[in-house]
């Protein structure tokens, strides 16, 4: 499996938010040329960094975009997501938007208004919503497919076997199951058993990926480049990363990188391809999307992958 077989995926959290709409313009330009394709974005993105105290910023932002750039729209491909966006400003997690047939509903109707489309290509269940019953989402995500408000259904931050249920409750009902899981996952790894900081993530398994590769199922991974921490001084991993396991692959990286010619985050990026998962990667500037393109041409060998499994 190479790199060429994966892709990377453009994250657009910050956009309208902490990454101003002139900026995500040119961000957005700079992926199309050169050659992305995928957006993820979410309802909820960025309800904690908007004075408003609600998501949908990111979203506005693409559906600017798109309006102002006639032909965008068959070159790009939308993900976004439902669940998590504050009903009421500044009420989080207490409003937060669940996965009720009602929720997801309009959940996906707003995101589209916001986007200016008439479907997404890819809908994420956010997060678990354990109050309702599975089946009742399963068939929700079902609906908006067969009506083709969303080409493909997938579940993010979800159990493995939370979406083998829900995959056979979807065969039951004769809908179309979630395909695609995305999760936290990058080379570095936290201590085992150890609390991360954001409890909202859920990192990505071994059991996660022998279910992916079992049912064909796409794999995203997020925070994928640990925010800058590979390549940035003033962003230090977090403590749940200081092991000796995360000395040595770091050792090891220096070395790959010095060895092909490039940077720490194109090895990682390179490296997660070469897993079989889509990487996202959120920028700032035009630069930052175009270095990790270029991490398609990055070619890991078997005995790079070897080095990499024997240093953890």
């Amino acid at each position: 499996m190479n790199s060429t077989d994966h892709q990377i995926v453009l994250g657009t959290m910050d956009f309208g938010t902490r990454v101003a709409p002139d900026r995500a313009f040119a961000i957005l330009d700079s992926f199309v040329a050169g050659g992305g394709v995928w957006l993820d974005t979410a309802n909820c993105y960025s309800f904690w960094a908007d004075p408003s105290g609600v998501g949908g910023a990111s979203e506005r932002v693409i559906g600017a975009w798109l309006k102002a750039r006639p032909g965008a729209r068959d070159m790009v491909r939308i993900a976004t997501k439902v669940r998590q966006n504050p009903l009421v400003p500044h009420s989080w997690p207490q409003s937060a938007e669940g996965l009720s047939a009602r929720a997801v509903r309009s959940g996906v109707e707003e995101s589209l208004k916001r986007l200016g489309v008439e479907h997404v290509d890819l809908l994420w269940a956010h997060a678990e919503d354990r109050t309702v019953p599975l089946q009742e989402t399963v068939g929700a995500f079902g609906e908006l497919v067969a009506e083709g408000v969303a080409l493909r259904v997938g579940a993010a931050n979800h159990a493995a076997w939370r979406v083998e249920r829900a995959r056979s409750l979807a065969r039951e009902q004769g809908v179309a199951p979630w395909t695609a899981l995305q999760l936290r996952h990058s080379l570095v790894q936290p201590r085992p058993l150890t609390p991360i900081a954001e409890s909202g993530h859920r990192m990505l398994t071994a059991e996660d990926l022998d279910l992916a590769r079992s049912e064909a199922l796409t794999v995203w991974s997020y925070s994928s480049l640990l925010w800058g921490s590979y390549v940035r001084p003033d962003k230090p991993l977090p403590d749940t990363y200081d092991h000796p396991g995360t000395t040595r692959v770091l050792a090891v990286l220096d070395d790959v990188a010095a060895e092909l010619s490039v940077t720490r985050n194109q090895v990682v990026l390179a490296w997660l391809m070469r897993q079989g998962i889509d990487p996202i990667v959120g920028a700032g500037r035009a630069e930052q999307i175009e270095e990790a393109l270029a991490a398609r041409r990055v070619r890991l060998t078997d005995a790079h992958l070897a080095r990499f499994t024997e240093s953890r």
